[in-house]
């Protein structure tokens, strides 16, 4: 026993030297590192963000997860007793049912895996890490490290196996498979549907059995791999590849589970540091489970040589990683923004892999050879335009002609498609700009201010009867109400258009009183922060925080329904059944939205470096930068009651603005925000507003 405690403490004294070592700006929260803190469980049952509580790694197409019955879209459901076995795939919080779930193994008892169920006795999860125990004594351990995975399992004596169904995908997605036998190790690739079942992605993979064994085949896409009766635990590693089954054979990781399963958590929490808050306990475990999701997607798929392939499943080369997995509608308001300032590094690739979709044939939705699962991508331009503002390199010349394709063929069949459309009119319109040809830059810039138009046949009369109504007038999840504020690229102009700012404060506080924000879906997100635009920002001081910490009142669901059953409550919630009822965390965008709110600053408008200013839920938060640099925003008279900013200070000089810009935030500094419980109703800030004109 002596002997076995001494073991215990020297493993604990390596796993925490290694998550030292591996966190450049070490620190704790009550004792607890921040990979301690996350609670991979939040959202994970029922229509509650659809998050799974898999072995994970930060954007790694690999993912170990429970596969229960019944299912939510990840594949797993939180209140679920009886497992099917667990998968290697799945996109995070995303709607149609989601998609993945490849490659499904059973750990069964006797010579039937079908006589066998596994009923769920015990559950932990972290960062990288998942374990279960069942009731007839078979329990599993799951991590993941990069693009590499480990399972190891522990069985009572007797006759034992592994069922293997490569043809088994989330909601019968599968199209085809190949492999290969040598022993105890299978490899070959797979094929199946992507999310919403548009297109096709195909993963190659390897498999293998740690010991003396043979996977023996059926006929139909099952193998079954018996072990000795005597064996009581047994290990498999898996990796998957965009490239080939020979590349996911030497991505194989040969560590002991242990080792692995530390440096995915140091690794982790490396990740998470990159913005290290002070603050209570609870509140701290709320936002780094949410920041945990912010790192899920897009996928790096390149391999150690450079080598990946693109979306027509060429096999390209560069020494830059390469990404995939797109939810660009859905995320690139909140997710990919932020990835812009905490994962700069990896952004730089993945704003390169933007840029290629068009190079390789762009479409909105996902393409027929895809190198890993991908949900869709309009607003990918914005996107771009975004980065190339924020300092980051896209040659706009050499995909201007794709651009011009992708825009001109856009549509105004249905009220949000005009403003959609017309969003991606002024970003090429700037792009032509930067390219500095003033012509095709006036000619999209025109093109843009149609949306008045739309606008005006629309969006201007609140009088009909239709315009509380889901889906009214061809609209997609949204009503008249909520998409009327979508014209993020020129506010100025929308201001005018509602009949100066009087008459827009007054519908907008309409909007508000009468509950018809829809936090269970992206297309409103950025109307709390209109009145900012206004002298009244305040209001959005108020509802930036009463969103992200109160109770407030919901009528509107992503099952298009409005009033049946009311939510009143906190949005944010950590627990599985965290959000509303039909939200999803769609890719980290609802996460990522709380991230931004929580410090104190959010995007203003995605094209332009701009993000707008709120009182923190943090005494103080600080982000890491490259370079050793830091940007720290701290709060004074702190209190969850004090929403509103009286004063703020840059470095301790004054900040006489509503705003921040991407480049204050990379120079690193002190933002100090004075917080009061009394609004400031008459402020001499500076109030940014986007507008098309120049």
């Amino acid at each position: 026993m002596k002997f076995f405690i001494r073991l215990t403490s020297i493993f604990i004294c390596i796993q925490l030297n290694v998550l030292a070592q591996s966190n450049d700006h070490s620190f704790s929260i009550n004792g607890k590192l921040p990979v301690d803190l996350v609670n991979v469980f939040l959202g994970s049952s029922g229509d509650h963000g659809q998050m799974s509580p898999a072995a994970s790694y930060p954007f790694s197409m690999l993912s170990i997860g429970p596969q229960t019955y019944p299912k939510t879209h990840t594949g797993y459901e939180f209140l679920a007793k009886k497992f099917e076995g667990f998968t290697h795939n799945r996109f995070e919080g995303v709607g149609c049912q989601g998609s993945g779930g490849n490659i499904l193994i059973k750990p069964f008892l006797g010579n039937d895996p079908t006589k066998t169920d596994l009923i769920k006795l015990t559950e932990n999860a972290g960062p990288g890490y998942y374990a279960v125990g069942f009731e007839n004594k078979i329990s599993a351990q799951l991590s993941v490290l990069k693009n590499a995975g480990k399972h190891l399992y522990r069985f009572p004596k007797g006759k034992k196996g592994f069922y293997l169904d490569l043809s088994y995908a989330f909601n019968g997605a599968f199209v085809d498979e190949q492999h290969q036998v040598k022993g105890n190790t299978i490899s070959g690739w797979i094929i199946s549907r992507t999310t919403c079942g548009v297109g096709k992605y195909k993963i190659y993979y390897c498999l293998s059995v740690k010991g003396v064994a043979n996977w023996e085949g059926n006929g139909n896409h099952r193998l079954i791999l018996m072990l000795s009766d005597d064996a009581v635990d047994a290990q498999i590693d898996v990796a998957l590849s965009s490239v080939s089954a020979e590349a996911a054979a030497a991505t194989i990781n040969k560590d002991s589970f242990e080792q692995f399963k530390m440096q995915s958590a140091a690794d982790w929490n490396r990740n998470l540091s990159k913005i290290e808050v002070h603050g209570d306990e609870e509140s701290s475990k709320l936002f780094y489970s949410l920041l945990y999701r912010t790192m899920q997607s897009p996928y790096a798929i390149s391999e150690k040589d450079g080598s990946y392939r693109n979306t027509k499943g060429e096999l390209q080369k560069d020494k830059q990683i390469h990404y995939n997995g797109w939810a660009i509608w859905d995320n690139y308001r909140t997710q990919l923004p932020l990835l812009s300032i905490i994962n700069q590094s990896e952004y730089a690739g993945m704003i390169t892999s933007i840029a290629e979709l068009y190079q390789s044939g762009k479409k909105d939705y996902a393409g027929q050879n895809e190198p890993s699962n991908t949900v869709r991508s309009e607003h990918a331009i914005v996107v771009l335009l975004d980065a190339y503002q924020k300092g980051y390199k896209v040659d706009f010349a050499k995909i201007a002609d794709s651009l011009v394709k992708e825009v001109d063929r856009l549509d105004y069949k249905s009220p949000d498609k005009a403003l959609e459309t017309s969003y991606d009119h002024w970003a090429l319109a700037e792009v032509f700009a930067i390219l500095k040809n003033k012509d095709k830059s006036a000619f999209y810039r025109n093109k843009a201010l149609e949306y008045k138009k739309y606008w005006n046949k629309d969006f201007r009369d609140l009088t009909k009867n239709d315009v509380d109504r889901m889906q009214a007038r061809g609209l997609y999840q949204v009503t008249i109400w909520q998409y009327r504020w979508f014209v993020p690229y020129d506010v100025k102009g929308l201001i005018e258009l509602d009949g100066g700012e009087a008459s827009f404060l007054d519908n907008l506080d309409q909007f508000f009183a009468k509950d018809l924000y829809n936090h269970a879906n992206e297309p409103d997100l950025q109307v709390p922060l209109l009145y900012n635009a206004t002298k009244s920002g305040y209001k959005s001081q108020y509802w930036m925080h009463q969103l992200a910490a109160d109770t407030v009142i919901q009528n509107y669901f992503n099952d298009n329904s409005r009033g049946i059953g009311s939510y009143i409550g906190k949005i944010y919630k950590n627990e599985p059944q965290a959000y509303l009822r039909t939200m999803d965390d769609d890719a980290g965008a609802m996460s990522a939205w709380y991230i931004f709110t929580a410090s104190g600053f959010s995007p203003a408008c995605v094209g332009f470096p701009v993000y707008y200013l709120n009182v923190p839920l943090f005494r103080s938060l600080t982000y890491h930068l490259p370079n050793g640099r830091t940007f720290k925003i701290e709060t004074e008279n702190f209190d969850l009651k004090n929403k509103f900013i009286k004063a703020t200070f840059l470095n301790g000089k004054p900040f006489k603005k509503n705003y921040i810009t991407q480049a204050e935030i990379n120079a690193g500094g002190v933002l100090k925000i004075i917080a009061s419980a009394d609004p400031v109703k008459v402020s001499d800030t500076e109030n940014w507003i986007s507008s098309i004109e120049k």
